[in-house]
């Protein structure tokens, strides 16, 4: 790296743990929860991801920053996450489509960040000790009032932070002469999301986080999308009513990550904070009614708490993952509602996991 190699930062974690490194993006302090994504591609993909907001990212790849920033390649309006830690920084892109180096993307939009970091250590550290708060800063190196302000974070369970990533406004999406509308409850929705769903004949009006059913269905929907999005579900409460009430209309609905929580938790099942969380291109999920497994993107810090199915004879599990075993889908065996854990709009690798998509036309169209 170049440039700003003089620039120095330091990263504390809550553990007490201190790494120095080589600031990147803008000079400045900030906090969050650290977690680590495993992706070797779409760096902007996840740093533009409403779910990542309040986290500082560890990107496992040694090289970030190689091919820039491009306009077309987000999942919103703007950098989402709190911070960013890597191992070499390139300040060269080497993309001719290209519309801007990284460190400018970071600095235009206010991220810190730190880099020459060993990044290596720095993940299996997690792996053993689990996800904790951490903090950045290229403007302050004094340890002690950096671990004093990094005291004042809070914990990242508990937090409910859909409504500071959710639309403010409601808008439309789509062909209005479409086959199919779907009302979207937006919990820090992605953008690829909504292109697969009007992709298949949808016409979609897209909902602020607190809106009212009865505002919902004047859109007379023909199914009901519940998005991914930051923060603890548990601490979600508005969004587990809404989708209590969407479960009496009867129509279709379709959940993926929050969205999936949320409807666990709206047919009484719990949901916990994981060690570390699933964060990356390459997790093994396998269907159950199928018996084909998937590589999926995931990107999640909570998940829906194992349940004695003989208590809760209407949810069904679908999908598991092969790695932990962990819960990656259900459906409402007297009810067109089901959901995933996982992402099926990413594309790591196949696309494994369209059928989703499909699955929900369906649901609509009998």
């Amino acid at each position: 790296m170049t440039g700003k190699d003089n620039q120095k930062a330091v990263l504390i974690l809550q553990d007490g743990t201190i790494m120095e490194g080589i600031g990147i993006g803008k000079k400045g302090t900030t906090a969050g929860e650290i977690c680590f994504n495993t992706g070797m591609t779409g760096y902007q993909e996840i740093y533009t991801d409403p779910s990542y907001f309040g986290q500082i990212i560890i990107n496992t790849t040694a090289h970030i920053g190689n091919y820039g920033a491009h306009k077309d390649e987000v999942e919103s309006d703007s950098i989402k996450f709190a911070g960013l830690i890597c191992n070499e920084f390139s300040e060269i892109k080497s993309r001719q489509s290209t519309d801007i180096d990284l460190d400018k993307y970071l600095s235009e939009s206010g991220i810190v960040g730190i880099a020459n970091v060993d990044t290596r250590g720095l993940v299996r550290h997690i792996r053993s000790k689990g996800a904790m708060n951490c903090i950045i800063s290229s403007e302050n190196l004094a340890v002690e009032n950096l671990k004093k302000q990094l005291k004042q974070v809070p914990s990242m369970e508990g937090l409910e932070l859909s409504s500071k990533v959710s639309t403010e406004s409601i808008y439309q999406l789509g062909n209005e002469k479409a086959k199919y509308r779907v009302a979207v409850l937006d919990l820090g929705i992605k953008t690829n999301i909504l292109r697969q769903l009007s992709e298949r004949d949808c016409y979609l009006k897209v909902f602020p986080f607190n809106t009212s059913i009865e505002e919902m269905e004047s859109f007379n929907p023909h199914g009901y999308f519940i998005s991914n999005g930051p923060g603890d579900p548990a601490s979600t409460k508005y969004a587990v009513e809404i989708v209590k009430l969407i479960l009496e209309k009867e129509k279709p609905l379709f959940g993926i990550c929050l969205g999936h929580q949320i409807l666990a938790l709206a047919n009484g099942l719990e949901t916990f904070k994981m060690h570390h969380g699933h964060r990356g291109l390459n997790h093994p999920v396998k269907n159950l009614n199928t018996g084909k497994s998937e590589i999926t993107s995931q990107n999640h810090g909570f998940n829906v708490a194992p349940f004695d199915e003989k208590k809760f004879p209407d949810v069904q599990v679908t999908h598991i993952n092969l790695n932990d075993q962990t819960i990656e889908g259900i459906k409402i065996k007297n009810k067109p509602a089901f959901s995933v854990q996982y992402h099926p709009e990413s594309s790591p690798g196949p696309h494994d996991s369209r059928y989703l998509f499909d699955d929900f036309i369906q649901l609509m169209k009998n």
